[in-house]
């Protein structure tokens, strides 16, 4: 992928007061709730009342994000549509699932499963655009909002797209997500980072402009990486770019015992550089990596790092290079690089 790609906007609704509020940094809350929804907006501000009443919890959050990232880049209609999910739409879900049971499998409304599909929220934002361009939806658990990404800086590097609306979303569910994450003992390690919910829109484009936050230098994607393999694995993805050293890296840390992994890093490779983790502000969803993005640009942005995610308070002069680096459960790891555009 010779072509480079800009980040043009950001647009965040996450469960910190994100979506307008440019003093985030100062009025950060760190929550020991076990589950943090989003702070909404109000929606009735973006979208029509009429349409406010048939959306999903998800899709008024993804539509209100979508166009605040297309107002911020002063785009009016995008080459292309891609969004990523963990979970889907699971209020819907639930709703079905709900109606199936109550109504013993007969007399069914279709409606609630009609808009319970993963694809819903990038269909729903190209309906509100009139957008009748590509539109891609990537389910892939934990690294569906870097395959978005990956899939954006393809369309551009083949010349296929110019300004594409990027996101990752997901909801918290009233039941599903809480019961099969205790069955899963998702809490049985003293989760520090709540369940949580989010939606974070991004304008990547081939375009450079006066108002381009960064650069998405690289993505790369790991089903699994082995202990002893991290810091290899690292080394050669920054390599790639000709990148000797970062000024930030942000980690996925979230309390439970795969973060061992985030350790080797913070304790070998980039023992002297500033680390700031995430989730304990965002709180644990599938695609929670957005809002690390999303952090990344807001810190390259301000040139400043919150105390609530500062983890070893490393002096740092400028912050131009930030790598993000998730992974859940030891499994599905992902890096994301960039550099300020400036």
């Amino acid at each position: 992928m010779n072509k480079i790609c800009y980040i043009n906007s950001a647009s965040s609704i996450s469960s910190q007061n994100t979506f307008k509020n440019k003093n985030f940094f100062k009025e950060i809350v760190v929550s020991n709730e076990r589950t943090t929804p989003a702070l909404e907006p109000n929606y009735s501000e973006i979208i029509s009342k009429i349409s406010i009443r048939r959306m999903s919890k998800i899709t008024k959050m993804g539509i209100a994000t979508a166009q605040s990232a297309l107002k911020k880049a002063n785009i009016i209609m995008p080459d292309a549509i891609i969004t990523g999910t963990g979970m889907g739409c699971l209020e819907n879900s639930e709703k079905f699932l709900k109606s199936i049971i109550e109504n013993k499998e007969e007399f069914l409304s279709p409606t609630a499963f009609i808009q319970s599909t993963h694809n819903t929220v990038g269909a729903q934002i190209a309906l509100n655009l009139k957008c009748n361009n590509y539109n891609m939806t990537f389910v892939h658990g934990s690294i569906s909002f870097e395959l978005a990404l990956i899939d954006s800086q393809l369309l551009i590097s083949e010349n296929q797209a110019n300004n594409i609306l990027v996101g990752g979303i997901d909801e918290l569910g009233k039941k599903i997500v809480d019961d099969t994450l205790k069955l899963e003992n998702h809490y049985k390690n003293g989760i520090k980072a709540p369940l949580s919910e989010g939606s974070h829109f991004f304008i990547i484009s081939s375009i450079k402009t006066s108002n381009s936050l960064a650069i998405l230098k690289g993505i790369e994607i790991y089903h699994k990486i082995f202990e002893n393999e991290i810091l290899n694995k690292i080394n050669l993805f920054l390599k790639k770019f000709n990148i000797s050293e970062i000024d930030v890296i942000i980690l996925g840390f979230n309390g439970d015992i795969w973060d061992k992994y985030y350790k080797i890093l913070t304790d070998n490779l980039f023992k002297n550089t500033p680390q700031v983790q995430y989730k304990n502000i965002s709180g644990e969803f599938s695609t929670s990596s957005s809002f690390g993005l999303w952090l990344g640009l807001e810190l390259i942005k301000k040139q400043n790092i919150p105390k609530e995610v500062y983890l070893n308070n490393i002096k740092y002069n400028k912050i131009n290079t930030v790598l993000l680096v998730n992974q859940f459960k030891g499994t599905q790891f992902s890096f994301i690089l960039i550099e300020s555009a400036l």
